[in-house]
């Protein structure tokens, strides 16, 4: 069976909220989920999925130091990460508050790795974005990433 790890890092209740709805998504689809936060995510975490999505408060435009540490410690598995489907979501206190720029820094360290990103052309296209608490949009936002990047690992796998 394929596995999604969902991680993140929250220190308002926020983000953990946006990776509740994303496992939800995901495991609509019939695949493993593992939700979890960053400080409980090993390094074998990340090489055992098939897919990773990464969440992260907004902070002065980029990811929080614990993602980023995650992600500095990973060069442990470099190249063992190739080819795994990865995408992001964030939280913010503010519309333009460095939402996209917090999605695309965790992307990019995923492209590093050589994973697949899963964008959306029909909504937030980078991953979604909350601003304060989740609302019910965002929610349905979140419910869709994680299916979709069910159904991508599933169709990579050979099993949908």
């Amino acid at each position: 069976m394929q596995k999604v790890l969902i991680g993140y890092c929250s220190k308002t209740g926020n983000t953990k909220k946006m990776a509740d709805f994303i496992t939800k998504g995901a495991k609509e689809e019939g695949v493993a989920v593992l939700c979890k936060s960053v400080e409980d995510i090993s390094i074998e975490d990340l090489i055992g999925s098939d897919g990773i999505i990464m969440g992260s408060p907004t902070y002065y435009g980029s990811m929080t130091y614990e993602i980023k540490q995650l992600f500095d410690k990973s060069i442990k598995c470099h190249g063992k990460l190739e080819g795994k489907v990865g995408a992001a979501f964030t939280s913010s206190a503010y519309i333009g508050g460095g939402n996209e720029t917090t999605i695309l820094d965790i992307l990019h360290a995923m492209l590093v790795h050589g994973m697949i990103i899963q964008g959306d052309c029909n909504t937030d296209h980078f991953g979604p974005v909350a601003i304060n608490s989740p609302d019910e949009l965002c929610r349905q936002k979140c419910e869709r990433l994680g299916r979709r990047v069910a159904r991508l690992i599933k169709h990579i796998a050979g099993k949908e």
